[in-house]
């Protein structure tokens, strides 16, 4: 499983890779640079609204059908035509709860509006993440791989044109949005082309079956609530700046651009649980020991996490100026505050990255074997932890605040997800891999110092000190090429 694990991951991130930060530092930076910080933080505020109440969309199935299908390939064809159904029953009590509650908080028309459509594609995103599901589960994950950049490819092309093809005199916000109902509908026909054929099914037959929608519903139940809680404690943060502050739509404007680049970090250790969970799944089923393979994954993920955590905090500044230039009617005083305020924040954001990595690693565990109690009791700790430092920092701090309310909640989290895991499998304590990840952490550190404060311009200081931290890893052997060489090339018995 150990080479499988490898070979798909090394798929995944080439193609993400090569689409992925085009798209967000090509096309969604561009898009905040040409609307303005204040419009976009519009924008971002009500995109995180609408992703509250996006359990309703899913209610956990997408979790739970990866697991289940990966432990039972079979019951692809049998449930596929109830859980499409089903989604589409959720997506009208999605609705209703989200513009009811659009409603108390008192959105304005123009709000209501682009919360229509972000609703609507929160509907196709999960609808899509439900049939890749599917693919996880039949652990066709080259299948899987190509999908994942699919929209990503669409909105590029689209967003691209109008920005720069000269097709509208005035690129607005709605614009952006449009182009995201596009590309994600087409990307859920082609989805939905190659589950139905994997299902062989040459049709949609759909089903309405009462009975099946309950059991479904109780089942995914446990995921549900967990994908509510973590949903609150990482999208609330913008909606209570822009809720809670004078000038929150511009706070929240400051708080997307450097979220951008957490989001950015977050897509690739997101990779890892996407190929982990149904492999996960399938190994404790049959019985296999995952020991080794929760070390390989989390010390390529923790490895990058620790670097880019680290380059972020040193080069926070150089990085914001280099992707935000000043707006039009905008003085040099507003763009000096505006570039300091988010360079704050994104070094604490990014180093909240390294909490996140371990997450991905050890909640996906968890998950695979329906440890779910554990996962909602800390997710809802993590959730009472981020609202309440919310409320008490946003007003002090702003957007800094809400970056310190993060980087506390993530870290708390992840530290108790290690703690249960190695409590209910029963893991020796690898004092020896500890001792490693904090001569790496300090040795890093370091680098960072030394690097930032040499007299080589930051954009020749700045590789070398990735070169280095990389350098330094394989030194101390944190990351073995020759034994992911081995895997790769023999499996892991060899």
């Amino acid at each position: 499983m150990q080479r499988k694990f490898l070979k798909n991951l090394a798929l995944l991130l080439v193609l993400n890779l090569l689409i992925k930060p085009f798209w967000i530092f090509g096309i969604d930076r561009t898009v905040q640079n040409t609307v303005g910080a204040e419009e976009y933080g519009f924008y971002f505020a009500i995109f995180n609204f609408s992703f509250l109440f996006y359990i309703l969309l899913d209610f956990g199935i997408t979790t739970f059908n990866n697991k289940n299908i990966a432990q039972n390939n079979h019951l692809l064809r049998k449930h596929l035509s109830n859980i499409i159904v089903l989604k589409l029953l959720l997506f009208i009590v999605y609705l209703i709860f989200t513009f009811f509650a659009a409603f108390i908080i008192k959105y304005s028309k123009e709000q209501l509006y682009l919360l229509a459509f972000l609703g609507l594609n929160q509907f196709i995103i999960s609808f899509i993440l439900y049939l890749r599901s599917n693919l996880g589960g039949l652990h066709l994950f080259r299948t899987d791989s190509f999908i994942s950049v699919l929209d990503r490819s669409m909105m590029i092309f689209i967003c691209a044109l109008l920005l720069w093809g000269n097709i509208v005199p005035t690129f607005k916000i709605e614009y952006f949005v449009y182009a995201q109902t596009v590309s994600l509908s087409l990307t859920a026909l082609i989805t939905m082309i190659i589950v139905f054929r994997k299902a062989d099914t040459q049709f949609l037959k759909l089903s309405w079956s009462m009975p099946f929608f309950l059991m479904m519903l109780r089942q995914s139940f446990p995921f549900a609530i967990l994908v509510l809680l973590m949903t609150f404690y990482n999208r609330i943060d913008s909606v209570m700046l822009e809720r809670m502050l004078d000038e929150g739509a511009m706070y929240s404007g400051i708080y997307a651009s450097a979220y951008r680049l957490l989001d950015a970090a977050n897509m690739i250790a997101y990779l890892f649980a996407v190929l982990l969970l149904p492999i996960f799944a399938r190994m404790l089923k049959q019985n296999e020991s995952i020991e080794e393979l929760i070390k390989l994954s989390y010390t390529l993920i923790i490895t990058s996490a620790i670097i880019i955590a680290v380059a972020s905090f040193f080069y926070s500044e150089e990085f914001m100026r280099l992707l935000y230039s000043i707006h039009e009617g905008e003085s040099i005083i507003e763009y000096e505050y505006r570039i300091m305020h988010s360079s704050r924040v994104f070094g604490i954001l990014m180093a909240s990255f390294c909490a996140i990595s371990t997450m991905y690693i050890f909640s996906t565990l968890l998950t695979a074997n329906s440890k779910l109690k554990y996962l909602n009791f800390i997710a809802l700790t993590g959730m009472i932890v981020n609202i309440s430092l919310n409320l008490i920092l946003i007003p002090l701090y702003q957007a800094f605040g809400s970056a310190i309310a993060t980087l506390a909640t993530q870290f708390l989290i992840a530290g108790v997800q290690v703690f249960v895991v190695y409590k209910l499998f029963k893991f020796r304590i690898n004092y020896r891999l500890i001792f490693k990840i904090l001569v790496f952490i300090t040795g890093v550190l370091i680098l960072g110092y030394f690097s930032k404060h040499t007299k080589l311009d930051w954009y020749i200081a700045f590789p070398l000190f990735v070169i280095f931290s990389l350098l330094l890893a394989l030194s101390i052997r944190l990351v073995s090429l020759r034994y992911i060489y081995s895997v790769l090339k023999y499996g892991e018995k060899h």
